[in-house]
């Protein structure tokens, strides 16, 4: 029997909608093609409307449950993971900027979408979001401090809920009906005969954002390597399972128990290990950051549109701040990052459709690169951990 197509992995969705959009874009009827077109004006609305609830929904208990148990070892590790994170994003941003506009040749703006052959949704609804981005960040950060510092166990409660209900919203009725709405997508894109162009751009940029993974590895291991004084390349092969495990889970929390076992096997003490890796889970992005940083160029190269470095750099220090808070599904990371592409880049809704469908293209090369630098910063702070502890019996009494 044939495997539902809600079953499917949401990769092989995102697939199937993208060949679906491209094959029906010339076949299927105006008033047909409209339906889609309507259904993406709807869909796009209501993305606008749930970005700064999915942003404070996100932030703000991340930040409470950070801040709560604040000690040597957690400021330790979210340094480290926040550092790899802005770092990665970095690098892939002077990477990108560098080799993209040689494989890049801009072509029309995606606005030029919306009034293709007189294509028009059948009506619109306006659901104009309660508050910016930048709003959503602020009121995130001020409650979550707040909730870190003060005993507030309602307010924390009620925090806790509302990240609950944000994520049930985001695996139940976003992600599932993200096929559908990148397929209308193509269809519009199809008609216009830009499809063409963005699929050839997007197979070439693919294999260079995989082989940045490859080096941030390599980068990461040794560093890890000078701290603990061993070879990198044989720390790296040892947790070749754990990338292995992500790359078929594209979970970085489904892949924790094979990070500590393969951790553990690395030389790390258990409680560090027990107590890093699954925080790593959460908020080291390296990869993930490198990603949508380079998705991001790629995307403003095509359409011919102006950037800066400082533009980026800002860019980059934010959306490190803003992956802390992703949630661990397939597709978490690029949903929280939205509000920071559309309030500091200027991404309209047709460019976050496109940066959610190659973001999840390759979904799981990032989560294998997050969870595999987790082990790296699993070295360094079982390094830092045991100076520690070394320093602290040697004091004298």
């Amino acid at each position: 029997m044939a495997m539902p197509f809600s079953r499917l992995p949401l990769l092989v969705r995102i697939l199937i909608a993208i060949a679906a959009g491209v094959l029906l874009g010339r076949l299927l009827p105006e008033w047909l093609v409209a339906v889609f077109t309507t259904f993406n004006s709807v869909f796009s609305s209501f993305l606008k409307f749930m970005i700064p609830l999915i942003i404070l929904g996100l932030v703000m208990p991340a930040i409470a449950d950070i801040g709560h148990s604040a000690g040597r070892l957690l400021v330790v590790t979210i340094a480290l993971a926040y550092g790899s994170t802005v770092l990665s994003g970095l690098f892939s941003y002077g990477i990108s900027s560098s080799v993209f506009p040689r494989l890049i040749a801009p072509a029309t703006s995606l606005s030029a979408i919306d009034t293709a052959e007189g294509i028009a949704p059948y009506f619109t609804i306006a659901i104009p979001p309660l508050f910016d981005v930048m709003s959503a960040l602020a009121l995130g950060f001020i409650g979550g401090i707040g909730m870190a510092y003060l005993s507030l166990p309602q307010c924390r409660s009620i925090a806790h809920e509302f990240k609950t209900l944000v994520e049930r919203t985001i695996t139940v009725a976003i992600i599932p009906l993200l096929p559908l709405y990148i397929f209308g997508i193509f269809l519009e894109m199809t008609r216009t005969g830009q499809a063409w162009h963005i699929m050839m751009t997007f197979s070439a940029i693919i294999g260079i954002i995989f082989a940045m993974h490859i080096a941030l590895l390599l980068v990461q291991y040794c560093i890890a390597a000078a701290c603990v004084r061993r070879n990198p390349f044989r720390l790296l092969a040892t947790m070749l399972p754990a990338y292995f495990t992500a790359l078929g889970t594209s979970s970085s929390a489904a892949t924790i128990p094979v990070t500590l076992r393969q951790s553990v096997k690395m030389g790390v003490a258990e409680d560090v290990a027990g107590f890093a890796i699954p925080l790593c889970a959460t908020i080291h992005m390296s990869g993930s950051c490198m990603k949508i940083t380079a998705c991001a160029v790629a995307l403003m190269l095509m359409q011919g549109l102006p950037f800066t470095t400082p533009e980026f750099v800002s860019f980059v220090f934010m959306l490190g701040i803003v992956m802390v808070a992703s949630p661990g599904v397939p597709g978490g990371a690029i949903m929280a990052a939205l509000g920071v592409l559309s309030s500091m880049l200027g991404f309209g809704e047709r460019d976050c459709a496109l940066m959610i469908t190659l973001y999840i293209a390759m979904d799981s090369f990032g989560t294998a690169c997050n969870v595999t630098g987790d082990g790296a910063i699993a070295l360094i702070v079982g390094r830092v951990h045991k100076g520690a502890s070394t320093n602290t019996e040697n004091r004298p009494s």
